[in-house]
């Protein structure tokens, strides 16, 4: 089982404790469908004005929600290590994963070990640390984005309205009339370039 480093305790922000004037804010979330199923996770990313720099996510395959929120945490942490500044808040909607980052909870989960030995080490090399627990209504893009990765991992990815003038695909029937020469339609628009098959109805008089 992980021993929780003094370093790592340090690291915390406390109420007297100040940000620095640099930060980056990482709300993240991970979940996993039929837990364990289909997994990923979703991480926002701010700077301490409240200001979007980056939008994470990734399909994790068959795992459990705790491997899911370990995941986008880790994959916050090697954000901020990347691109700066070396201070970093995370917000997550997992109780037990921020208490077992912040050392009130043990690791017993091997798989957990592993991850939370690795977030340990991340966090290690960054100069500012502090992870706060809220609830999942107070988290919504990331639990978005960590679908989102679900669904296109599972080949669901969400159908998006068509462009007004787009090709037309498939069978499609339209009633229309001839008038000098040209077909107009009744009930529909076609876009320029579409292959069409005329059948003619009998008019009845």
């Amino acid at each position: 089982m992980p021993s929780h480093s003094s370093h790592t305790r340090d690291l915390f922000s406390t109420p007297s404790s100040k940000a620095p004037e640099h930060y980056l804010v990482a709300y993240s979330d991970g979940g996993a469908r039929g837990n364990p199923g289909p997994a990923g996770y979703g991480v926002v990313v701010q700077d301490e004005a409240g200001r979007k720099v980056a939008s994470l996510s990734q399909y994790l395959g068959h795992q459990t929600n705790n491997v899911a929120e370990y995941q986008g945490l880790i994959g916050a942490l090697e954000y901020t290590l990347k691109h700066g500044p070396k201070a970093l808040k995370v917000v997550s909607d997992s109780e037990l994963l921020v208490k077992q980052i912040r050392g009130e909870y043990k690791v017993k989960n091997p798989t957990l070990q592993d991850l939370y030995s690795r977030a340990k080490q991340l966090i290690r090399q960054l100069d500012w640390f502090t992870i706060q627990h809220v609830l999942r209504g107070h988290n919504q893009e990331a639990d978005r984005l960590a679908n989102e990765a679900m669904d296109k991992g599972m080949g669901r990815v969400a159908a998006s309205p068509a462009p007004a003038h787009s090709p037309v695909s498939g069978n499609m029937e339209f009633e229309g009339i001839v008038r000098g020469g040209k077909v107009e339609l009744r009930d529909g628009e076609l876009p320029e370039g579409t292959r069409v098959q005329v059948r003619v109805k009998r008019q009845l008089t």
